[in-house]
């Protein structure tokens, strides 16, 4: 199934995406796309649900694809590619970091640049939404405790993120520095993470291209690792690493977003996000 969050900031109704591309509302079944609807006994409901008789719905505004995100955890450098073109060493574990959930907006939301920016960036990610408690879970059982997958633009302010004492979170933490679907695609339509392409233009211009299976550490490996130092629940999303391409990277000199640009990415299977740049 595709899942998603339709309507207005803060008033989105849940739906899903048929196979013919029509939205169809979810509200008469369950009240949001979020915690114990993502457990696999409720999306089972929700798979036996004939679509046709569902209610079709205009388009006017997608919402992110999870509401009520309890942790929007994110995993840096890990992409060894990316982490060569930042200038750093690949790390001997994964790398953790958190996003402030007010970050969190639709994907095709407009980005707003932070008052005092010089050095906004993007992120094209594979995301990861929890279906079931994962505590102390092994690699070989991470998967089942994912609901689905989605796109996620994980912004970064460069200067914010390296410069201002260390701590990334206040670098990637700006309101709409979080876009999050189009839809969640249940676990079930992604046999193996680790083999999407993903990409992001700014301007019609390819700025990254890659595929999961170039990730250091596998979907799987980063549910468990982190399942060691935190308990995860339903409706936590985790961000699982970009590939090369940032702007930070760009030679002879760094290139970062401005107000007018317009990018589109997208993860293979999991829908497209775009978005104009505006200043904040």
């Amino acid at each position: 199934m595709k899942l998603l969050r339709f309507g207005p900031k803060g008033q989105e109704k849940p739906g899903l995406l048929d196979a013919d591309g029509i939205l169809r509302d979810l509200s008469a079944h369950v009240d949001d796309i979020a915690g114990a609807t993502l457990g696999d006994a409720a999306l089972a409901r929700l798979a036996a649900l004939d679509p046709a008789s569902l209610p079709a719905v205009g388009l006017d505004r997608l919402g992110p694809c999870v509401g009520n995100v309890g942790k929007f955890i994110c995993i840096g450098l890990n992409y060894s590619d990316h982490a060569a073109e930042a200038g750093l060493a690949v790390p001997g574990e994964p790398i953790i970091f958190a996003k402030a959930t007010s970050a969190i907006c639709g994907p095709d939301d407009d980005i707003e640049i932070p008052r005092g920016s010089v050095a906004t960036d993007w992120e094209v990610e594979l995301g990861v939404v929890i279906g079931k408690e994962a505590k102390y879970i092994s690699e070989a059982e991470a998967l089942d405790h994912v609901a689905g997958y989605c796109v996620i633009n994980d912004l970064s302010e460069r200067d914010f993120q390296i410069k201002h004492e260390g701590q990334w979170t206040k670098g990637k933490s700006a309101d709409t520095f979080g876009p999050i679907g189009p839809w969640l695609v249940t676990r079930d339509e992604v046999p193996d993470p680790q083999d999407l392409s993903l990409y992001l233009d700014v301007n019609g211009k390819r700025m990254q291209s890659g595929r999961t299976n170039t990730m250091i550490y596998s979907v799987a490996h980063v549910v468990s690792y982190l399942s060691r130092f935190m308990s995860l629940q339903p409706g936590d999303v985790i961000s699982t690493g970009t590939p090369p391409g940032v702007g930070m990277g760009m030679k002879p000199q760094p290139i970062y977003l401005k107000p007018g640009d317009q990018m589109e990415l997208g993860v293979e299977g999991l829908g497209v996000q775009r978005q104009k740049v505006v200043q904040g």
